[in-house]
């Protein structure tokens, strides 16, 4: 069993940036890929960012591409999700999720883990 805990989540302005931590805690970090999805009010969650087990590959959902990054460490047991230029579209709850066997998914129910989200807001 792995526990996740997000943090970093707040009120930004417009172009600013944020920085997204999840901390796991349980299992073996360095042997799950890791997943970002995001839900924003009244929308289904949808996927942003995954990072392969030893971080080798990334890849981003089209809406954030060039502007967001995603990274490991898995010594420290922590992924994050680096924003920059957030606009008030990025505006949601963001989840970090591991997928068991290094299984790498755009898919939720390919995740077996989830934390318990952060909310970022991008005011206008």
């Amino acid at each position: 069993q792995v526990q996740l805990v997000e943090s970093g989540g707040g009120l930004v302005q417009a172009g600013g940036s944020l920085k997204l931590a999840c901390a796991a805690a349980g299992g073996t970090f360095s042997s799950y890929a890791m997943g970002w999805f995001r839900q924003a009010a009244g929308k289904e969650r949808e996927f942003v960012a995954l990072i392969t087990p030893i971080g080798s590959r990334t890849d981003y959902a089209h809406s954030v591409k060039g502007r967001f990054t995603t990274s490991r460490d898995n010594a420290k047991n922590t992924v994050w999700l680096e924003m920059d230029s957030l606009n008030p579209e990025d505006t949601a709850v963001y989840y970090c999720a591991a997928a068991k066997f290094g299984r790498t998914s755009y898919w939720e129910r390919d995740y077996d883990y989830w934390g318990q989200g952060t909310q970022v807001t991008v005011s206008s």
